[in-house]
């Protein structure tokens, strides 16, 4: 197989109208809401990747040490020449974990908003696995997507959607999101005419004490705050908005009733700013929903992957039942 110094990338990242649209739209409901995919810019990607080491944020700690002490039985699952599809693929840390361990994979496809992120992660994972097919695909992955064209033939593809994104999006999102990841790997099986299911092997958090949840998205530092901050900086460089930063404080309270955590930025003074020719007004104390981290029981989400076309085979979960890897195969 051809070696890789420069993967190829697929461009399929949203376009400023798509941008535009959407946080229009965002901004009309109540609560005013910001689309969580927007923060990863380049800063955004470095922040997040910080905030990954913080002792308060338990959850790639966690997935990192159920990888290592599982990773044997997650790469028998998958079986070989698997066509690993990473949705949200950041930094790679625990991809390259993954990747050491499968059998002879045939390609390695990752799908990344932020594309400055994506080509130094995949630059590195192709110098470290040299014979692996690379085709990375810079885009929205909340999106109907199309997958690259490979040079290999693989034997089946999986899915891999690792750390807590499934819990940023509403029950409908996730559950739409679940139903078009089967899509997607039985279409791209059909094609490549793939011998064996496809899969999807799934990070979920799950439900803990509060004081836990609410530490890791409000850590010590600071770095949580200036992450969620950062989503109005993006939008101010892309869209040309000119909203004040020092107007909006961060704050991310678990809220029961939903399960989930919701992150927000909170008007500490009354705001106005235009978008497109439209005036938005931010009252005094009036939040910004930037989004939401939902918190699963394991066995109602078992029935949540059924109900999407997949069928769960294995589970592994922390001592403390704090993280679950789930891995499924399409019915």
């Amino acid at each position: 197989m051809a070696t890789h110094s420069s993967p190829p990338v697929l461009d399929l990242a949203p376009q400023r109208s798509t941008m535009l649209q959407e946080v229009l739209e965002s901004l009309s409901e109540r609560p005013r809401r910001l689309p969580s995919k927007y923060f990863y810019d380049a800063r955004g990607s470095e922040l997040f990747d910080a905030i990954c080491e913080l002792p308060e944020y338990y959850v790639t700690r966690t997935e990192l040490s159920l990888m290592e002490t599982h990773v044997d039985q997650m790469a028998a699952a998958l079986g070989p020449r698997v066509c690993l599809v990473e949705m949200g693929s950041g930094s790679g840390v625990k991809t390259r974990r993954l990747l050491s361990e499968l059998d002879a994979p045939a390609a390695y496809v990752p799908v990344e908003i932020a594309r400055d992120h994506l080509v130094d992660s995949v630059g590195r994972l192709g110098e470290e696995f040299p014979e692996l097919e690379i085709s990375a695909v810079c885009g929205d992955f909340l999106q109907p997507l199309r997958l690259p064209p490979l040079s290999s033939e693989p034997r089946r593809y999986v899915v891999y959607f690792p750390g807590s994104t499934i819990g940023n999006l509403t029950t409908e999102g996730a559950d739409a999101l679940l139903s078009r990841f089967s899509d997607l790997v039985r279409e791209a099986g059909r094609e490549a005419a793939a011998r064996v299911p496809g899969g999807l092997l799934l990070g979920v958090d799950l439900q803990k004490d509060v004081a836990v949840l609410e530490a890791a998205y409000n850590d010590a530092a600071g770095l949580t705050a200036e992450f969620n901050l950062n989503l109005l900086a993006h939008l101010n460089r892309r869209l040309g908005t000119q909203i004040p930063l020092d107007a909006f404080a961060h704050e991310a309270p678990y809220v029961a009733e939903s399960e989930r955590i919701e992150m927000r930025l909170r008007a500490l003074r009354r705001v106005e700013f235009e978008l497109a020719g439209r005036r938005f007004v931010v009252e005094a104390g009036e939040p910004l929903v930037t989004e939401y981290s939902h918190k699963y029981a394991l066995e109602p989400f078992r029935t949540r992957l059924a109900d999407r076309g997949w069928q769960v085979r294995q589970v592994w979960t922390d001592p403390q039942q704090y993280f679950a890897l789930i891995y499924a195969e399409a019915r």
